[in-house]
């Protein structure tokens, strides 16, 4: 199989806050460590609901890619890119858009649900309803093995599934492959040509997925093949075509646990943000300034923590000692609100802190962040270049 890829990107909306830190940048900080990682920043996803307005892109980008940097994604370990500064997106959208039915992009759930949320702008545009396909050529140019996403993004993975196995069926199907297989089986050796179709006679008549994990295993150890032969065995082994392009799994992530100030899921449409960079007496003051439990009108009132905003970031910053020593002291009025919030203060900055320090090293010299994205675009594009090299041979489209 090819490298296990993972891919994600984010569209530009300028500095990051708390709740993508914990929804999103610290899962990539892991998958780093595990996976070859692909980051991108999803511009042209933008002009899809903000094509009116789109000056702000570019800033945007610019601090969103500092928070990464920030907030612990490693360009030695990932790479870090813009989707429109690698034009091959692009012709792979343009080319999957001549073969994806019309019916499926209107069947993706999130499609009249946005078009519903985001009822003051007209969303009634080609690239509006073709989004979902550029995300399939996001993932597909790299053969991305992996896509980590929330539940309500799943549809979309299995959407790019769908355009993936209908390419491979519609173009896969190149002259001579059955022949061109069982040479590129003759080239492992008598031993392990036995043994590999052996496991795949077990998987295509009887339907062993066990047998099919291990022909792929044996392919995987193969130096003698060219990538050409992979594609086809890869194809040949479930008795399907050339495997052009690599059907992506989906990583499930949690959703963030992060709340906003006023007890809602943190997001900058409510106005209830943290950012990542935020001055230390902003965050100080947002916090003191906290909606607590009604109920607590005075000092001397008791209060019920699980209608307090303050207690649901207690649950993500505090230990369990801190816990029981909050909920005691606002059900028995045996503390304030103010020294409630104390620890939390103390919590939030201790995190922040240093994300600020390794952000400033990025203001203080931008030329630092642009040859990081720089070095990211020139490798993305040699990846990209490897698949639509075979996704124009495959449909015919070489002129040389």
């Amino acid at each position: 199989m090819y490298e296990a890829r993972v891919l994600s990107g984010m569209r530009p909306t300028g500095s990051l806050h708390l709740g993508h830190y914990h929804g999103v940048l610290k899962n990539w900080a892991r998958l780093q460590a595990e996976y070859t990682c692909l980051f991108f920043v999803a511009d042209w996803h933008a002009l899809t609901t903000d094509y009116e307005a789109p000056g702000e892109i570019p800033k945007n980008t610019w601090d969103m890619v500092i928070d990464w940097l920030a907030a612990g994604i490693d360009p030695n370990q990932a790479i870090l890119f813009i989707q429109s500064q690698v034009i091959e997106h692009a012709e792979l959208h343009l080319l999957l858009s001549m073969m994806a039915p019309l019916g499926w992009l209107e069947r993706v759930p999130t499609y009249k649900d946005q078009q519903e949320k985001l009822s003051n702008k007209d969303l009634s545009t080609y690239g509006f309803l073709g989004y979902p396909l550029l995300q399939s050529a996001d993932i597909l140019i790299y053969r991305a093995k992996y896509v980590p996403v929330g539940e309500d993004q799943v549809p979309h993975v299995e959407f790019t599934r769908e355009i993936a196995r209908r390419f491979n069926h519609l173009y896969g199907r190149e002259p001579g492959f059955e022949e061109k297989a069982k040479a590129a089986v003759k080239k492992m050796g008598s031993k392990k040509a036995r043994l590999l179709n052996d496991l795949r006679k077990k998987f295509l008549e009887q339907g062993e997925a066990e047998a099919l994990g291990r022909a792929q295993a044996l392919l995987d150890e193969q130096q003698n093949l060219s990538r050409g032969d992979r594609e086809r065995l890869y194809g040949w082994l479930e008795g399907t075509g050339k495997k052009i392009l690599v059907e992506p799994d989906v990583l499930l992530t949690e959703a963030s646990k992060m709340p906003g100030l006023d007890g809602q899921k943190m997001s900058k449409s409510y106005g209830n943000t943290i950012a990542l960079r935020e001055d230390p007496a902003e965050v100080a003051r947002k916090i003191k300034t906290m909606p607590t439990d009604p109920a607590r009108v005075k000092r001397s009132d008791r209060g019920t923590p699980e209608k307090c905003p303050v207690w649901s970031l207690h649950l993500v910053y505090s230990d369990e000692a801190k816990k029981k020593w909050a909920h005691e002291g606002c059900t028995t009025a045996g503390i304030g609100c103010l020294e409630c919030k104390q620890p939390v203060i103390e919590a939030i900055q201790a995190e922040l802190a240093p994300i600020r320090e390794r952000a400033q090293a990025y203001l203080d010299d931008p030329t630092l962040v642009k040859n990081i994205v720089a070095d990211g675009c020139e490798k993305a594009k040699k990846l990209a270049e490897e698949t639509m090299r075979d996704v124009r041979e495959a449909m015919g489209l070489t002129y040389t």
